[in-house]
């Protein structure tokens, strides 16, 4: 907006990533260490308390006169948005039942969506207006939605597979039959076991030094499954969706929309169907494979950015005429809405599914805080890479979701109707089978090279003889 440029930042590429990408590496910082905070006091109380942080950012966002200040918001709310984000997805995994888990999940997904959209529509009314109030409107609205979003945290009972976690059975037990969902099988028999040891147990003992929750996400039989979930998770927004969210305006003006007002309503619009198209998205996450629709649509996403690029690098999108331009703002919509339909939704809740209850947390702050990371790492350099290639980050994006779309084919496994004791059995069951190997290939065996002997029985009363075998 004009008037934000005057009042607080120039127009350089250099301050647009700045002011962008400063909320993204506090944001980044908090979430890796989140996860400890939320298994010691609760997933409500830490949700409520980084909203809370988030609402005071951008309140002092609104109310900034100059660029330091207003960097000083970004940063609290990139704080606090940290704390709430991850530990929302954990919260919703852990309530849900396995054949909503992906539709819940998924929800989140789909109200972020709608709050950009009412985000872009706001500042669509606004752009146009002379004084501060074009910017400082917008950003009022979400300081008094982060204010709401507190209040709303008061609501909210503990989960009750973090009450299990804490030893508190008969709570959870209650909290289940409140919520209308069957307790899974293992709290109520106590039958998931490894070896003697109950995993409820297991959990209970492992979490009494919470201090070590990071250090557990990467311990021998999980560190596999915080790994995989950081790599999603950091892919996510290596495939550039963070460029298309935060600089859409200035990807439409690329191909020939030159008016702001125009750029802007084309965002809207864009973001209007990345709304609708998040419905038949959530569906899928609970009636379809999973593994599937992310691949399927790895490969779009792909082929859509290197399509674009590769127009750009052959000279083939003139602002003003050509169809080159259109082919452009076509793949630019079938790249947003295969992403927003398949990986937005699946991804999403992945990391969480996949790990035990005593690191669950840990892993899923370990796997947002990789998000955060990327996305700070795009946002900051796309506008800089745009300045000096028009076509060269669309190759980068199309090549990196390439990568991620052989790792779904060979490492990532469907988890869609199974419980989260279910999903961690089948990862226990794997590691065991893995150390079996690795014992097995660790036993020596006979040098063939070497006499063979022979053992001969002979009564107790005599010594046991060896002869060399005939």
């Amino acid at each position: 907006m004009d008037s934000f440029h005057r009042d607080i930042a120039s127009t350089s590429p250099t301050i647009h990533s700045l002011v962008v990408s400063s909320i993204l590496i506090p944001a980044a910082i908090t979430s890796l260490v989140v996860g400890r905070f939320a298994d010691k006091v609760g997933r409500p109380y830490v949700v409520a308390i980084g909203s809370g942080m988030f609402a005071v950012g951008a309140a002092l966002e609104t109310g900034a006169v100059r660029l330091a200040i207003f960097l000083i918001g970004r940063i609290i709310s990139g704080l606090g948005e940290g704390l709430f984000l991850s530990v929302t997805v954990v919260y919703i995994c852990e309530l849900s039942p396995p054949n909503r888990r992906g539709t819940l999940t998924g929800l989140v997904q789909f109200l972020t969506a709608i709050g950009v959209l009412i985000g872009y529509f706001v500042a669509y009314h606004t752009v146009n207006w002379p004084s501060s109030a074009s910017w400082r409107v917008p950003l009022s609205l979400k300081a008094g939605t982060a204010f709401i979003y507190v209040v709303s945290c008061a609501l909210l009972p503990h989960s009750p597979r973090w009450l299990v976690l804490h030893g508190r059975h008969e709570e959870a037990k209650i909290l289940w039959d409140r919520l209308g969902i069957e307790a899974p099988k293992t709290q109520n028999e106590g039958a998931h076991s490894r070896g003697s040891e109950t995993s409820v147990n297991r959990i209970v003992k492992e979490t009494d030094i919470v201090s070590h929750s990071l250090i557990r996400a990467w311990r021998k039989d999980v560190r596999n499954r915080t790994a995989l979930g950081a790599f999603t998770m950091a892919m996510l927004q290596l495939t550039g969706i963070a460029s298309m969210l935060y600089y859409s305006p200035m990807i439409f003006k690329e191909t020939g929309l030159v008016n702001e007002t125009t750029s802007f309503l084309a965002s809207g619009v864009m973001l209007v169907a990345i709304v609708a198209v998040t419905i038949p998205g959530i569906i899928i996450a609970d009636r379809g494979k999973r593994k599937t629709a992310t691949i399927v649509g790895g490969v779009l996403i792909s082929a859509s950015m290197i399509i674009i690029g590769s127009l750009y690098a052959s000279g083939s999108v003139h602002s003003r005429s050509g169809a080159g331009r259109w082919i452009v703002i076509v793949m630019i919509y079938v790249y947003v809405l295969s992403y927003c339909i398949t990986w937005a939704v699946c991804f999403r809740g992945y990391p969480s599914e996949i790990q035990p209850p005593a690191t669950r947390a840990a892993a899923s702050s370990i796997s947002q805080s990789a998000n955060w990371g990327t996305s700070f790492l795009v946002a900051f350099i796309v506008p800089i890479f745009f300045a000096h290639s028009s076509y060269g980050p669309y190759f980068l994006f199309g090549f990196l979701t390439f990568v991620d779309v052989i790792v779904c084919v060979f490492w990532t496994e469907e988890t869609l109707g199974q419980t989260l004791e279910d999903i961690d059995d089948r990862w226990n069951a794997r590691h065991d089978k893995d150390q079996d190997t690795t014992i097995e290939s660790n036993i020596p065996r006979p040098d063939a090279s070497k006499e063979p002997v022979t053992a001969i029985h002979v009564p107790a009363d005599k010594s046991v003889a060896y002869k060399p075998a005939a």
